[in-house]
């Protein structure tokens, strides 16, 4: 005897999961979803409501970036809400109202590369860094408490510190992340084998998620639609990110790590692509907390044609070269390009009371080194978009005045944003005040 639709349904009940053929897909939050088979992510909103029922955030993204960005081009000379855009701004112009720009905040720390790895950390490298304290609240009842994801080789700096100490290592593989979410363990070579080929998991999946939908709500079927949509427009992106990396891939001088097939002169896509992950990672509650470091080496990029006067790291120390200035906004524009566009896909995907995710997620793109040129880590350029704050604003304070703020007064107002009480953050005291 044939069992029925209802007894064959294809979800999993421990994680919300639609399985068929050995493949198994992470889905959005759905209010169609009985506590009896979504049992986790009922869990996670009750202990949600339970501890931080006064949060007006509930996730956090934090981006890095290895060589700063050229303040310059970044700053406005004006602070408070009426500020003149500039050049690295204009990608944002679409979310003014969405993001704080800060400028003069620093943790107070000692120069050098070696210690860009203060940024989420304060002014002691290897103390718990910021995304870490609030995995630990907000993140525990997530299939993955937090995802440290890497545009890039990795290099020698670390981005996240466990409560321990310990650097956690970073993947720079965009198929790697995206097995590690939507695909088992003994499934990933199939699934690099399907983004090879071009096909999509949603192929098998199809069926499945067709009686689903008969099974939900108006309300989820449009999020379901919209949900697989944009699975799939990944999905075509990385198939041609790994043809291309198999089948025409640039040399390079200088050798790649073992481990990394991805060419270094495609890092502006695979920034791209992990933004889009990180996106999808929020969509499906399979994370509430994500880093991103992105990375800068030697590597020589070209940008609408143009081929770059040198690598992006002899940009950063450009020596006030006006010509190579230009190139390092150039490339530097392309960051807040991939902002810009992770921003507008957090306005538009909504959270399970269909909330825009936006409103609920804390969004720090920011850096260690404040001057690469100079190998400065004082005045670190940050910008935080989302999570209910009174955004619309440029925040300055003058990092050689006595009354002057630290980068751990933004953390702190952070984690009270998502909940968690921060009376300090290494060496700051106190919040931002008017700002959450």
């Amino acid at each position: 005897m044939n069992p029925s639709p209802e007894q064959n349904t294809p979800i999993d009940s421990r994680r919300c999961l639609l399985k068929t053929a050995g493949l198994s897909l992470t889905l959005p939050a759905l209010e169609s979803f009985s506590p009896d088979v979504c049992a986790s992510e009922q869990a996670t909103n009750t202990s949600d409501t339970s501890l931080h029922s006064d949060a007006k955030a509930k996730r956090l993204i934090c981006i890095g970036s290895n060589l700063g960005l050229y303040r310059q081009s970044l700053y406005p000379s004006q602070s408070g809400r009426n500020y003149q855009t500039t050049p690295l701004l204009k990608p944002l112009a679409d979310h003014r109202d969405e993001y704080t720009l800060f400028s003069g905040f620093d943790h107070r720390a000692a120069n050098g590369h070696a210690n860009w790895d203060n940024f989420l950390c304060g002014n002691r490298v290897g103390a718990v860094s910021l995304d870490q304290i609030a995995a630990e609240q907000i993140g525990k009842n997530n299939r993955f408490g937090s995802l440290q994801l890497c545009a890039g080789d990795i290099p020698k700096q670390r981005m996240v510190f466990s409560k321990h100490g310990v650097p956690l290592p970073m993947i720079n593989r965009p198929s790697v992340v995206f097995s590690k979410m939507f695909a088992s363990s003994d499934d990933r070579a199939r699934t690099e084998y399907l983004l090879r080929s071009g096909r999509s998991t949603l192929d098998q999946l199809r069926q499945d998620a067709k009686s689903l939908k008969q099974k939900v709500s108006t309300s989820d079927q449009q999020k379901l639609e919209e949900y697989f949509s944009s699975l799939r427009e990944l999905e075509r992106r990385m198939g041609r990110q790994l043809n291309h990396l198999t089948e025409d891939a640039p040399k390079v001088d200088y050798e790649l790590p073992p481990y990394d097939p991805i060419a270094p002169t495609m890092m502006l896509e695979c920034e791209q692509i992990m933004f889009d992950l990180m996106a999808l990672a929020l969509q499906t509650n399979s994370t509430r907390v994500a880093t991103l470091f992105i990375a800068g080496l030697g590597q020589v990029f070209t940008l609408d044609g143009q081929t770059m006067r040198a690598g992006y790291h002899a940009l950063s120390h450009h020596g006030n070269d006006p010509d190579l200035i230009r190139d390092l906004v150039r490339v530097e524009t392309e960051h807040m390009k991939c902002l810009s566009r992770f921003i507008k896909q957090l306005k538009e995907k909504t959270d399970v009371d269909g909330r825009p995710l936006l409103d609920t997620t804390v969004v720090m793109f920011g850096t260690g080194m404040g001057d690469a040129s100079r190998h400065s880590n004082r005045d670190l350029p940050t910008i935080v978009s989302g999570g209910g704050f009174q955004h619309g604003q440029h925040i300055a304070t003058d990092p050689q005045g006595s009354d002057s703020r630290l980068l751990g007064d933004v953390f702190i107002s952070v984690l009270e944003q998502l909940g968690i009480p921060a009376p300090s953050f290494s060496n700051a005291k106190q919040g931002i005040d008017d700002w959450a």
